[in-house]
């Protein structure tokens, strides 16, 4: 596609001499923060809507690739082309009910087919552990879910939603106990056992924990912004209102929503 080899052709002569400086002296680790910001704002595109911002952020999000593969292949390791053909073999590779002869009758099956092929590639790359694959650098809910999807492939899971909601009120109850302890370490340590039991209630529900979450970090931000907007319109500063005249602040600003917590 002319436009982009053209995006690839203006990376080159980025990265060449005579280029840009601050380009030139780019490494994959200086990269790493980029492409994960590039990323969360791809997907604050998604949640907004709009169509012209998504395309833009996805921009963003190819020239990252771009950047990492014109590094890549400036070191003799691989190029842009390597990257493009090992995700095409992989695409054919795990749809053989499209580019070969096997037949499926719904995407449940799509699914489970996609994680028996998927077990064969990493059987090949000869992994030890079954929980091998899993980014240390993913966001911790994200590697939370992920850890425990891969758990449950080998049966270390339980049979229905009881079991998760039972560990978080156990998990809940160690918490309270550390807490009264007044064991800081115990407390942190407890914390995240409960956090990781909700991951795990989440992933029951069908419930991406790490949406789960961001959407309600957004709907905090829409309704504290009201609350700040309701006591500006009135004269005051939230500093000098008590709990209780915030708190009908927040009941009013949460009824103005369509989505309720």
């Amino acid at each position: 596609m002319k436009e982009f080899d053209e995006l690839v052709a203006i990376m080159g002569r980025l990265r060449e001499p005579g280029g840009c400086p601050w380009d030139r002296e780019q490494t994959h680790e200086s990269l790493k923060p980029y492409l994960l910001e590039e990323s969360y704002e791809a997907l604050e595109a998604v949640d907004s809507g709009d169509a012209l911002k998504l395309c833009a952020e996805l921009g963003d999000v190819l020239l990252q690739v771009v950047f990492h593969a014109r590094v890549a292949e400036e070191a003799g390791d691989f190029s842009i082309c390597d990257v493009c053909k090992r995700i095409n073999e992989k695409l054919i590779f795990r749809h053989p009910h499209v580019f070969g002869n096997v037949e499926v009758d719904d995407s449940r099956e799509v699914v489970h087919n996609w994680e028996i092929l998927k077990r064969q590639e990493q059987e090949s790359a000869a992994r030890v552990s079954a929980l091998d694959g899993v980014p240390g650098t993913l966001p911790a809910l994200k590697r939370a879910a992920a850890l425990q999807k891969k758990a449950s492939k080998v049966g270390f899971d339980w049979d229905d939603i009881d079991g998760p909601l039972a560990k978080v009120d156990e998990e809940l109850r160690e918490l309270a106990d550390a807490r009264q302890a007044e064991d800081a370490a115990a407390v942190a340590d407890e914390f995240g056992d409960v956090l990781f039991a909700l991951v795990n209630v989440a992933r029951f529900l069908d419930v991406d924990s790490e949406d789960a979450l961001r959407m309600a970090c957004g709907r905090f931000s829409d309704r504290f912004r009201k609350v700040e907007e309701a006591a500006k319109q009135a004269g005051r500063e939230l500093e000098d209102m008590s709990l209780e005249e915030m708190d009908e602040l927040w009941d009013r600003a949460k009824a103005e929503t369509t989505r309720e917590t």
